[in-house]
């Protein structure tokens, strides 16, 4: 209730209408990390297996620098990110460090489980050149007629600004979340070994391991 809001201000006006509610929103915006489905959330040449999940974690978090993902033979870095759901994704932000490490090409490609840097040779649904992001203040937004019934995100860092390996502290996505049907899930997990050509329903057999 009101008293709870009033004890929650800090001392500082608690009229809602200050920056610490444009925070709170700005952090409620970021929350898809939630919904990822992370027992199947795939970090590829990440030198510590398992820190490429630490990097998506809750926007008031961001700045957490002991977790981080560093990539181990090259300075190439491919997220799989299966979400429990519809996404329809608005922006990402993505934080490093002010050197070489910092990535300087970030590549989306949607609904392509399981990529290899094989699969990255083709045409990523949107391409950014990044700039230097310390803080985690950069937004990146998506063309969301492209990106408005994703249920798999693939992220490609292809290169850095110089270094060897690459280095990620956060990485946030923005956007809105949908239960999917189960019928919906498992067609998008056969979107990826299915010629595009010939997207024939009565093909596809269900596959009950990959519904969680």
């Amino acid at each position: 209730g009101l008293g709870a809001a009033m004890a929650h201000g800090h001392g500082r006006c608690s009229c809602c209408c200050g920056e610490e509610a444009a925070g709170g929103e700005r952090g409620a915006a970021w929350g898809l990390y939630l919904r990822i489905d992370r027992q199947r959330l795939q970090c590829l040449n990440e030198r510590r297996e398992g820190s490429g999940a630490l990097v998506f974690r809750a926007w008031e978090e961001r700045g957490d620098r002991t977790q981080f993902v560093e990539s181990d033979d090259d300075e190439e870095l491919l997220f799989n990110i299966p979400f429990t759901g519809n996404v329809k994704l608005k922006g990402v932000i993505v934080m490093g460090e002010d050197d070489g490490t910092h990535p300087a090409e970030m590549r989306l490609f949607r609904n392509i489980p399981h990529m290899s840097f094989d699969d990255t040779a083709r045409e990523p649904d949107q391409t950014f050149s990044l700039n230097w992001d310390l803080t985690g203040e950069l937004e990146y937004p998506t063309k969301i007629s492209r990106f408005s019934n994703v249920c798999h995100l693939s992220i490609h860092f292809s290169k850095n600004f110089g270094a060897e390996t690459t280095k990620i502290f956060y990485i946030g996505l923005k956007g809105e979340w949908t239960e999917a049907h189960r019928h919906e899930v498992t067609i998008c997990n056969y979107e990826a070994s299915a010629n595009p050509a010939d997207h024939k329903l009565e093909q596809i057999t269900p596959q009950t391991q990959f519904i969680s």
